[in-house]
């Protein structure tokens, strides 16, 4: 009997072919899975997991409150245009004219008209003495303007002319507090707080004359109380300019106390005056003293009749006239004022009641 050919078999039994022919698809399946390229295996390799950014605490600015800017819509009448950088070189704070408006307040519920000035002080400001320009807040409580007019005198000035503020771009506006800026103007008409506010800008100065620019430094607010003829003294003195060359003679004279002869010979010794301008500088001197006694007359007679035609509720209102003057208050960032406080607003308005 002829012997069969025997098959080869794997370990397992299977035959040989079928093994090969098995091996054989699992090569074609894994060469039929390209493999990734080398470019894209580096973009994988590259390719960082995102990392959070850290979460920002948000940044919080004071509010604002409501007349913190108060201050300083209020012009500084008679400041000199080149001294204003000086007056807001510090952060000066009133704090005291904004709570004087709060319930408790000095100036809570009144209509107010305020004005502002500057005083030059020598202050200490972190350890060095220095000349500044402190500026100075008035409120006059009234329930009518105190005032549409302003005084305009100097040293240098002989006479003094009193205009109308519309005259030097100046009148009373009402003062929009933070929260109303937006308002309807309508709501305005309500206003219980007014500024002395100046149009005229600084960079329309180069365009006046000096004599003009000049004359905004000279400005007083004026007031006029024709209930004080009474217990007011009348002025005896009176400034001079005696223009000569080469240097005018300046001063005041008064009638009251001085002898003319006397204060001539003075002025003669001191050399401010030569010896050949003796009679001349006196009877110049003589008109200056009849002008002046003329104006004082006038204006006595001038006080009496307005006192006349007052009627009961403006004489009311004069009477219960108050005037508040409030400085900075003491802070890290401004000098402290506290030792050069006065209650002198100037020659118009007097003192006033109260100085905060």
């Amino acid at each position: 009997m002829a012997k069969g050919r025997k098959r080869k078999t794997t370990q397992k039994g299977e035959p040989i072919e079928k093994a090969a022919e098995e091996s054989n698809s699992e090569v074609q399946n894994h060469v039929a899975e390209p493999e990734p390229s080398k470019k894209a295996a580096e973009k994988v390799r590259q390719k960082k997991p995102k990392v959070a950014k850290p979460e920002t605490e948000p940044e919080y600015f004071p509010e604002k409150r409501n007349l913190e800017d108060l201050w300083q819509q209020v012009f500084p009448v008679g400041t000199e245009w080149d001294q204003l950088d000086m007056v807001y070189q510090y952060k000066w704070s009133f704090t005291n004219l904004e709570d004087a408006f709060e319930e408790g307040g000095e100036l809570h519920d009144k209509k107010v008209y305020l004005f502002g000035c500057t005083e030059p002080q020598l202050v200490f400001f972190q350890g060095q003495a220095k000349v500044t320009m402190i500026p100075v807040v008035v409120a006059v409580v009234s329930p009518f303007p105190p005032s549409d007019k302003i005084g305009i005198k100097s040293v240098q000035r002989e006479t003094e002319e009193i205009v109308p503020m519309k005259q030097m771009k100046m009148d009373w506006v009402p003062y929009i507090p933070l929260d109303s800026r937006e308002s309807q103007v309508e709501r305005l008409k309500n206003s219980q707080i007014f500024i002395l506010s100046c149009t005229q800008r600084r960079a329309g100065l180069r365009h006046l004359k000096i004599e003009r620019v000049k004359k905004f430094e000279y400005c007083l607010p004026y007031f006029y109380d024709p209930l004080q003829e009474d217990e007011l003294e009348q002025s005896t003195i009176v400034q001079f300019l005696y223009p000569i060359d080469p240097k005018p003679v300046f001063g005041e004279f008064d009638w009251e106390f001085d002898e003319l002869k006397e204060f001539t010979d003075k002025l003669i010794k001191e050399e401010e005056l030569p010896a050949d301008q003796k009679e001349p500088f006196q009877d110049y001197l003589k008109e200056k003293i009849r002008e002046a006694k003329k104006a004082n007359r006038e204006a006595k007679e001038a006080r009496k009749k307005a006192r006349e035609e007052l009627n009961d509720g403006a004489k009311t209102a004069f009477k219960n006239m108050k005037f508040y003057k409030f400085y900075p208050v003491s802070t890290p960032d401004s000098p402290d004022v506290s030792d050069v406080k006065s209650p002198f607003i100037n020659r118009y308005y007097g003192k006033a009641h109260k100085v905060i």
